[in-house]
């Protein structure tokens, strides 16, 4: 079942760029990466996605109820967290906290305990006396209190050290594994490489792909580098696939995409002192998608 259905939504804003056409699912159950550079779509998305702006034209469904429709009943089972958090600067941390519980008719103060310890937040605290970083921390905590169905995240480690980055991983995983959906929006690669299963691409307002994390490896290229006992030509490694090829002395470095056997082969035929394989990161399958576009 799909949890997340968004289809064709646009927004448009006069002559400023917004949304065109948007359109993907998000699985119960699965943690679902929506990633683009800053200014690509993803906030806009979002907020069409849970009715804080209304699209122009296109439709999105959320527990399969229309999420202009059913706008209220379905906040009830979600935990949002955008990309900006702001709070009436006199109230303490624990006071704001118990008032946004005040709206799920349901008692969650030993879960605002326990997330506070988890993300070390102090609840006595006045929110005006906050970093940055602990404002965050309460916005996390404000999500996930009434243990939502459904987490949708727009950038949520900007202003976490990486300390508390991975508490916060940790939490998510953990929600997940009760059952939690999770939407999560980046520009930061490596995060949606380490917690999602699928991810959307978007750039300028368009879904470029969505893909299987596994399926966006597997797609690209390795990296090789080799190095050899004696110089050799490095033209002994133009196979086909084979690009980007240097060669520096006893060090040749070059990507590969196609059979690894082929490259298995040449290797065996030579003195190697040392070989590094490796995969490319997200950030280089990234560009490699967005050179694709344009």
């Amino acid at each position: 079942m799909n949890v997340i259905e968004i289809k064709n939504l646009t927004k448009t804003y006069g002559k400023a760029r917004g949304i065109s056409d948007v359109s993907f699912n998000v699985e119960e159950g699965e943690i679902f990466g929506f990633i683009g550079p800053n200014g690509a779509g993803k906030s806009t998305t979002i907020r069409t996605l849970l009715s804080l702006i209304y699209p122009t034209s296109g439709s999105a469904t959320i527990f399969g109820k229309d999420t202009v429709q059913f706008a209220p009943e379905i906040k009830k089972e979600i935990g949002y967290l955008p990309s900006e958090v702001f709070y009436y600067d006199n109230m303490k941390v624990k006071d704001l906290l118990n008032y946004s519980a005040s709206f799920y008719k349901k008692d969650c103060s030993k879960r605002i305990k326990e997330l506070a310890e988890i993300m070390d937040l102090d609840l006595s605290k006045k929110i005006d006396d906050l970093s940055l970083g602990n404002k965050k921390k309460v916005g996390i905590v404000q999500g996930l209190l009434h243990e939502p169905k459904l987490i949708i995240l727009d950038e949520p480690t900007s202003g976490l050290d990486p300390l508390m980055q991975q508490k916060f991983f940790e939490l998510l995983e953990e929600e997940n594994q009760k059952g939690a959906t999770i939407l999560f929006s980046s520009h930061i690669l490596t995060e949606v490489q380490r917690l999602c299963n699928r991810v959307a691409i978007i750039k300028e307002g368009k879904i470029v792909t969505v893909e299987k994390i596994s399926t966006l490896k597997e797609n690209t290229y390795k990296k090789f580098k080799v190095e050899t006992k004696d110089t050799i030509d490095p033209h002994y490694f133009s196979l086909p696939g084979v690009n980007k090829l240097e060669a520096k002395e006893n060090l040749t470095s070059f990507l590969f995409k196609g059979n690894i056997n082929d490259v298995m082969r040449k290797l065996a035929d030579i003195e190697i002192t040392n070989l590094w394989i490796e995969e490319p990161d997200l950030e280089e399958i990234f560009m490699h998608y967005y050179e694709k576009e344009a």
